[in-house]
């Protein structure tokens, strides 16, 4: 048989090789996807580690470990479903990459969680499902179905690009897995209505802030002639107030309840957002020079405070939302015990290392997981820029910072969302209504007609004023199923435990 041509031989070898290499490309794309769950996995197990550090040598630390990693398990489910809502609106609005956002909301998250979040974590741990009426075995599977069918749901809704909220998915939880344990007596009520009406009042209240502050920064700043010198005047007043209040319930959360009286309170307050307004100011005032009276110009003059106010929602977000992964953990190690060590004491805080796998666990899902459901709620649901994005985000950061300092566990996406709707809302009433706009329109422009203006475009200001219609209904119907569903879910889940395990 002759030979084959050394050109045909080459162009063989091509191929096979080409094959190869495509081989090598779909194996790295798999791989890629499979890194991530990979790292979580890990920080699972190490979760575990670390809960056996402090309880291997106590009754009940095979039920505490195997909480802890489901806790760990929740937590960066939380990470990666709802920190979203802190720093969408700087990302939508450009006013931060992706990687600095991570960075930042992972910092403050983690600070947040460990210094601000004992009084919510109380909430969730005993007073939905009253422990002094339910037995402490049983105590515990009830919180370890909930921690199990909460991290599962929250999981399906990431997965489906659906930002439902953490808080509905772990109170439903604990309400169905108490149920099918005990029966409704022990639940607590009050307690639920209470959490229930701030479920409904929050969206409301984080509204009304939000187009409150939107409308001082249309009327202060975006509506003036000269609009760089308004800004100078203006941006450093709403750092110092950001910082003033921030430091403000800092003082009230960190401090002993009544050693501060109120209006010592409000004095520090307000002396550190002098100090920030004093700091601010020379560098609002570097970044406006050479800058054009424009409306764009004020994108650069407001990127210091849209980055402050995302910092301080991860920060509100961790001091709230850490009670939805560690609240049902520490009700466990109280049940098996382990109470008056590591810093529990008898009103029910959690050991700082309770607080730790919470923190850190939802920094690492949100390093994970988080990229693009902050890509959807920050690009897709509405247009923001870096002023209406400051105004959602503060607004946020606020009522999720009373809301955690007064112990409800409130929904940051519930928040967040109402005040992308108040800022939609209130452009439009804004657009129409104001005559300090029609006024500036008329001066910027001769030929605008104002008392005639043009036959509107429905769809256009749809895009331009409020949540996207497509996005909303889909994350409105996850809200809604996210409570029955979480509850069923664990009832059934309680009952297989106690049927394998009890």
């Amino acid at each position: 048989m002759p030979p084959r041509p050394a050109v045909l031989t080459k162009r063989t070898l091509d191929k096979d090789l080409d094959k190869i290499t495509h081989a090598e490309d779909a194996a790295k794309h798999v791989l890629r996807r499979l890194v991530a769950p990979g790292l979580g996995l890990i920080f699972v197990g190490l979760t575990m580690i670390f809960a056996g550090v402090y309880v291997f040598d106590r009754p009940g630390a095979m039920l505490v470990v195997a909480a802890a990693a489901l806790a760990g398990y929740m937590a960066m489910n939380i990470g990666a479903n709802d920190v979203t809502n802190n720093v969408g609106a700087a990302v939508g609005a450009r006013a931060m990459t992706m990687g600095q956002a991570l960075i930042i909301a992972a910092i403050f998250e983690v600070l947040g969680a460990t210094i601000a979040g004992g009084e919510v974590v109380k909430t969730i741990s005993s007073n939905i499902v009253d422990a002094i009426q339910v037995p402490q075995a049983i105590l515990g599977w009830i919180m370890m179905a909930a921690l199990m069918a909460a991290a599962l749901w929250i999981n399906l809704a990431t997965w489906m690009n659906a930002p439902v909220s953490t808080t509905h998915a772990i109170v439903g939880a604990v309400i169905g897995a108490g149920i099918s344990a005990v029966g409704t007596e022990p639940v607590n009520w009050r307690v639920m209505l209470e959490i229930t009406s701030s479920w409904i009042t929050s969206p409301l209240i984080g509204g009304l802030i939000a187009a409150g502050l939107l409308y001082l920064v249309k009327t202060l700043i975006i509506y003036r002639d000269d609009k760089i010198a308004a800004a100078q005047r203006w941006v450093p007043v709403l750092v110092a107030v950001m910082a003033g209040g921030f430091m403000a319930y800092m003082v009230l959360q960190l401090s002993p309840p009544g050693r501060f009286p109120s209006f010592t309170v409000i004095l520090i307050g307000i002396g550190i957002g002098l100090v920030s307004w004093l700091a601010a100011r020379p560098l609002v005032l570097a970044q406006a020079r050479d800058l054009e009276n424009r409306n764009s110009s004020l994108r650069v003059l407001f990127r210091l405070p849209l980055i402050g106010s995302a910092a301080l929602l991860s920060f509100a977000h961790g001091a709230n939302d850490v009670s939805n992964a560690v609240g049902p953990l520490s009700a466990i190690v109280h049940s098996v015990g382990i109470g008056g060590v590591d810093g529990v004491d008898g009103v029910g805080h959690p050991p700082l290392w309770v607080m730790l796998i919470g923190a850190f666990g939802i920094s690492v899902g949100l390093l994970l997981f988080g990229p693009r459901l902050i890509r959807l709620v920050g690009e897709e649901i509405t247009k923001l820029n870096p002023m209406r994005a400051y105004c959602v985000a503060l607004s946020t950061a606020f009522t999720v910072i009373v809301a955690s300092w007064l112990g409800l566990p409130v929904s940051t996406t519930h928040i967040a969302v109402g005040a992308v709707f108040g800022v939609g809302f209130f452009r439009e009433w804004y657009t129409r209504h104001s005559k300090r706009r029609i006024a500036y329109i008329r001066r910027k422009a001769e030929s605008f007609d104002i008392d005639e203006p043009e036959e509107p475009n429905i769809h256009e200001q749809r895009r331009r004023y409020l949540v996207r219609r497509s996005h909303f209904m889909t994350i409105v119907a996850a809200w809604i199923v996210t409570v029955p569903v979480s509850a069923a879910l664990a009832a059934v889940i309680y009952w297989a435990m106690f049927a394998l395990f009890v």
